[in-house]
């Protein structure tokens, strides 16, 4: 039987062997799996932007083992996950510390889940500050292999998994408090909001609003993309995941309006 495929997405950056390290270990043990990187540009420990960028991607994989390590308690009590999800029999693979949660939500919730902090399957010796080399990547090869969660590791409540505790926008009539969930390297911010949280707000497609972020307020459209205003020009759209953004024309809304993960960023629609 072939390997199922497996995505690996990561913290562990371009320069250094990490990320191909973990490549090797896989292809040691399952040399047929299609292994498609997802990125490995994640900035360190930032568990929010890999959550939020593995789970806009999965929708788009092929079902498989899916492999993710953004770790930085790697060494403590947390535990080493592999969790199956009701949509397409997917697996997957890492750290529970919350950076699987939104994709097992997004693919309709975790039916069976395993601490694979001891497993069998898992490298020995193994280092206490590399369980991506020694413990989630030869789990993952061996699940897309074919090997059961019961042969993974010892079964958990799918209920205890650890979530992200996360803000929520506050919708009001005239306005709306957003938070940046991500930046990507254009500088575009995602925010925690979509289309379906306007509708009492006054905010409209081709309508001008503003937007205020790090003590300051500046003139936005609402549009559908970067072109429909000049160079310069500064908007809010929908992007490619369905959520509502903001980004600068041909320029860089985060450096511009100093955007980071988490910033409070206020919309009202103008006049």
């Amino acid at each position: 039987m072939a390997s199922r495929p497996i995505t690996f997405l990561s913290d562990y950056g371009y320069e250094d062997e990490f990320a191909g390290v973990c490549r090797a270990v896989i292809a040691r043990i399952a040399p047929d799996a299609l292994v498609v990187d997802l990125t490995h540009g994640i900035e360190r420990h930032a568990i929010e932007r890999g959550a939020a960028v593995l789970a806009n991607a999965l929708p788009y994989t092929p079902a498989g083992v899916h492999l993710a390590v953004v770790d930085p308690g790697v060494g403590s009590p947390r535990r080493a996950l592999a969790v199956r999800t009701a949509t397409e029999d997917r697996v997957l693979v890492g750290p529970d510390n919350g950076l699987l949660w939104p994709a097992i939500e997004q693919l309709g919730g975790a039916v069976e889940a395993v601490d694979a902090s001891l497993s069998r399957l898992r490298l020995e010796p193994i280092s206490a500050t590399f369980h991506g080399r020694d413990v989630f990547a030869p789990v993952a090869a061996h699940l897309a292999r074919g090997a059961s969660l019961a042969d993974a590791g010892e079964a958990i409540d799918a209920g205890s998994l650890v979530r992200l505790a996360v803000p929520e926008p506050v919708i009001q009539a005239d306005r709306v408090l957003a938070h940046v969930v991500s930046l990507d390297r254009f500088g575009n911010a995602a925010l925690d909001l979509a289309d379906r949280h306007l509708p009492e707000t006054g905010l409209r497609l081709g309508r001008k609003l503003t937007i205020e972020a790090g003590g300051a307020a500046h003139d936005a459209v609402f549009t559908l993309t970067f072109a429909d205003v000049p160079d310069g020009g500064l908007i809010l759209y929908e992007n490619s995941n369905g959520s509502l953004a903001v980004a600068v024309n041909r320029g860089d809304a985060a450096r511009d309006l100093r955007l980071e993960p988490g910033t409070e960023v206020v919309l009202r629609p103008a006049g």
